[in-house]
């Protein structure tokens, strides 16, 4: 009975092994055929002219919608595999009682690998607070975890290289364990709401990873790919849509004196103009992109996509529940300031 049963799973394991193998060439196929077939459809089928700003516009915009809905779902699968190994029951005992220093390393590094964005902000924040982390290493958790994207990177890197998508992780380390330091040194604990303190829980327990098979982590990742891109797909649409737009029919001559490297205030204005807006990684990239064909610094772009996946509205909005007026101002601050010097070093050293 055990070695039939042993065998049942062994083959079981093979198949599901297999289907990812499968998953894995599907959508090779589908991301290597995309252009070609966007170029064939409006150009050669639909006889739309090449070389007119709509039809530039409207292959941007077809090609990159399906481009990096591609990249979203398999950059989400795979992230989400990687992540069933991960519990925030295991982050947050592998965090509590960490001095400042190494432990806002280990916080901003654990934030970059867990499935934490703007709309569980909260419920984070009070989580790890209650667990008995220092609030300064919770915050450097809080910052990098929306703000060091894995799909930013992923896109990044298929669209501008590995040096920039490693400039990108690396800046978005440094502002998040720099500005979790200053935090904590300003013993900002006492402009946190006191509800959040109010039920403390013992972090240094141990905690049990699920034990899942190939397959339940297979479809634990095309679930969460699914869910993603339901949930995103009306801002990855607006941003691509606006991206066409710049790219048809916006003169290049605009973005060169407001936000070229000409104006020494692109990189303050660029985050100002990203704060208010509630996109993420996926929405922005393609304005990013476009604006980039449009000869604006790396830095400025890179600036701007920090503000709005690590400041935007909605998740300050969020976080006003658990910080007090003073500590969301300074949180503001510090980590604006951080995506600010970060655009200007990106500029000259990329220059």
């Amino acid at each position: 009975m055990s070695i039939s049963l042993t065998l049942s799973k062994r083959e079981k394991k093979s198949k599901s092994i297999a289907k990812l193998v499968g998953i894995a060439i599907a959508w090779s196929f589908l991301y290597w055929g995309n252009e070609r077939f966007w170029n064939a459809l409006l150009f050669k089928v639909l006889h739309l002219n090449e070389h007119s700003r709509f039809g530039g516009a409207v292959l941007f915009f077809f090609a990159d919608s399906a481009k990096i809905t591609l990249l979203l779902v398999g950059i989400t699968f795979v992230v989400t595999m990687i992540r069933s190994f991960i519990t925030i029951e295991r982050t947050r005992a592998f965090l509590g009682g960490k001095r400042q220093g190494i432990g806002n390393v280990m916080a901003a590094s654990a934030g970059v690998v867990t499935p934490f964005c703007s709309c569980s902000a909260v419920p984070v924040f009070v989580g790890f607070l209650s667990a008995g982390i220092p609030i300064g290493v919770t915050l450097s958790f809080l910052i990098a975890s929306p703000l060091i994207n894995e799909i930013a990177v992923g896109l990044l890197f298929t669209m501008f290289g590995l040096k920039i998508a490693a400039l990108y992780l690396f800046s978005g380390l440094t502002i998040a364990i720099t500005a979790g330091m200053v935090l904590g040194k300003l013993k900002v604990e006492r402009w946190v709401e006191p509800f959040v303190y109010a039920n403390q829980i013992n972090a240094q327990g141990g905690f049990a990873s699920p034990k899942y098979t190939v397959q339940d982590r297979t479809r634990i990742g095309v679930e969460e790919a699914i869910s993603i891109f339901k949930k995103i797909w009306p801002y990855l649409l607006a941003g691509i849509a606006v991206g066409a737009a710049i790219h048809g029919w916006a003169p290049t001559e605009f973005f060169a004196k407001y936000a070229g490297e000409n104006n020494p205030f692109a990189v303050i204005l660029a985050v100002l103009i990203g704060i208010p807006l509630y996109s993420n990684a996926a929405g922005v990239m393609p304005i990013v992109q476009v604006l980039h064909e449009k000869g604006l610094p790396m830095g400025t772009l890179l600036a701007f996509m920090m503000a709005v996946v690590a400041l935007s509205l909605p998740e300050m909005i969020l976080l006003r529940r658990v910080l007090k007026p003073k500590l969301l101002a300074t949180y503001i601050a510090i980590v604006g300031s951080g995506i600010i010097f970060v655009g200007y070093l990106f500029n000259a050293i990329l220059h």
